[in-house]
């Protein structure tokens, strides 16, 4: 038999509110047409940063990326907070190279070879040449598993 409950809240023991609710790793949700489930922490993004790739490199704000690392014009190395389960994971990028201009930067991490589970290897390009060029500002997304 299957039960339902229906709350309007949910707080931990200490009353303190949802902070403290933790979810198992194999939690689903319905989608939106309930046909479907999809386990939640698996869709999750696991780590996301927004960087300044031109003159001293900085993270502007980020969730799971420590630091990233200048390794030259174009090329940079991310360190993560919290470890991936595997080298397989996937990341995502955007950014300009022209100081707002429009000119937009093509990013990748073609070095996936290079990825380990604590670090990422990040790589800012023209698009019209394919030429290194360093991150104006170039915002970006991991998705995967952790450790």
């Amino acid at each position: 038999m299957t039960s339902q409950l229906n709350v309007d809240t949910i707080v931990d023991k200490a009353g303190s509110g949802g902070t403290n609710v933790k979810m198992g790793s194999t939690s689903t949700y319905v989608s939106d047409g309930g046909n479907v489930t999809q386990n939640l922490v698996q869709g999750l993004i696991k780590a996301w940063f927004n960087f300044k790739g031109t003159d001293t490199v900085s993270l502007l704000d980020s969730t799971n990326v420590a630091s990233m690392t200048d390794n030259g014009t174009g090329r940079y190395t991310g360190s993560l907070s919290n470890n991936m389960g595997n080298n397989n994971y996937c990341i995502s990028c955007v950014g300009d190279y022209d100081g707002g201009s429009g000119a937009s930067a093509a990013h990748s991490a073609t070095e996936h070879d290079n990825n380990s589970t604590s670090a990422f290897q990040f790589q800012s390009f023209r698009p019209s040449d394919n030429g290194y060029t360093d991150a104006q500002k170039a915002p970006a997304m991991i998705v995967g598993d952790l450790a």
